[in-house]
C-alpha cells in the first residue's frame, strides 16, 4: 500500500484525499471555473491548506458527450498549469487526468508525478510502455468503450466480477510492461447505471481482493443528486456520506471537489480504527 512519488514515499493504508483542479471549460461540475493564474494558484492552495495529499489535474473532460480535444490542447492546456503550481508549490504531488500516452509524458517530464488514465490503457496503445518508462504510479480505471459511447455498454453478467477480471487483466498487463505501483480505480458513473452505481458500492470490499490501492471518485456526480433529485451543486451533503461508505469499505484514496469535507470523513472513520 505504499506507492513513490518522486522520491516520496506514501503510505496509502492510511486513506489520502486527491483534490481535482479541471483546467478545462467543459468538466461537469467545475468546468470554465478556473481561468487565470491567480485562479488556479488560490484553488491548488486551498486543496493544499485542507489537507490533499496529491492534486489531479485534468485537462479533457470525461463526462458523457463532452466535446473533443486534441492532444496538442490538452497538453497546452496542462503545461502551463504545471508550471505555475510546481513554482509555487514545488512539493505538490500532481496527478494528471490522461488517457493519452505523449500528454502523460510530457507532463510527467515537466514535474508531474502520477498518471491517472480512465482507460487503464485501452485507449492509447503506448500507454503502459510510457508509464514504465517514466516511473510513475499508474492510476487504472474501469470503463468500457470511451466517454461518448461509455453508456451504451452497461450490460453485465455479473457486474463486480466483472470489473474484478477486467482489473485482473489490465494489472497483469501493467507489471508485464514493468509498471510497479498500481492503483485500481472502479470507476463510478462510468459504463454503469444507477444501479450498478450502487450496486458496486454496495460490493467495493471485494476489491481488496486485488490487494492493490482502491481509488474512488464519486464526487458530486450524478448517483447522488439523481437520487436526490438535486444538481450537482447540492450534491456535497452525498458526496460526504458516500465517501464515508467507501472508506468503511476500504477506499484509500478519495478523489474529490471538496477535499476539507472529505479529510474530515477520513479523520472520522480513523477513529473507529484507533
Amino acid at each position: 500500500m505504499t506507492i513513490n512519488c518522486k522520491g516520496k514515499l506514501i503510505d496509502l493504508s492510511s486513506p489520502k484525499v486527491m483534490g481535482i483542479l479541471n483546467v478545462t471549460p467543459d468538466s461537469f461540475f467545475d468546468g470554465g471555473q478556473y481561468r487565470s493564474d491567480s485562479d488556479f494558484l488560490s484553488q491548488a492552495e486551498k486543496i493544499l491548506s485542507e489537507g490533499a495529499t496529491f492534486i489531479d489535474l485534468g485537462g479533457y473532460s470525461s463526462r458523457p458527450g463532452a466535446d473533443f480535444v486534441s492532444e496538442i490542447e490538452e497538453t497546452n492546456r496542462l503545461l502551463p498549469v504545471i508550471d505555475l503550481l510546481l513554482k509555487e508549490f514545488p512539493d505538490a504531488l500532481l496527478s494528471i487526468d490522461t488517457f493519452r500516452s505523449r500528454v502523460a509524458k510530457a507532463c510527467v517530464e515537466n514535474g508531474a508525478a502520477i498518471v491517472n488514465d480512465i482507460s487503464a490503457g485501452l485507449l492509447d496503445s503506448n500507454m503502459l510502455e510510457t508509464v514504465a518508462d517514466l516511473r510513475v504510479p499508474y492510476i487504472m480505471m474501469h470503463m468500457r468503450g470511451e466517454s461518448k459511447t461509455m453508456q451504451q455498454f452497461t450490460d453485465y453478467d455479473d457486474l463486480v466480477k466483472d470489473i474484478l477480471f477486467y482489473f485482473s487483466q489490465r494489472v497483469q498487463e501493467a507489471r508485464r510492461f514493468g509498471i510497479s505501483d498500481i492503483i485500481v480505480d472502479p470507476g463510478f458513473g462510468f459504463s454503469k447505471t444507477l444501479t450498478q452505481n450502487y450496486e458496486l458500492l454496495h460490493k467495493l470490499e471485494l476489491f481488496q481482493l486485488i490487494e492493490l490501492p482502491l481509488l474512488v471518485g464519486i464526487s458530486r456526480k450524478s448517483m447522488i443528486y439523481k437520487v436526490l433529485e438535486t444538481k450537482a451543486e447540492q450534491a456535497l451533503n452525498g458526496t460526504t456520506v458516500l465517501n464515508t461508505i467507501a472508506l468503511s469499505k476500504g477506499a484509500n484514496i478519495l478523489r474529490v471537489h471538496d477535499v476539507k469535507e472529505a479529510v474530515e470523513c477520513v479523520r472520522i472513520i480513523g477513529q473507529l480504527d484507533d
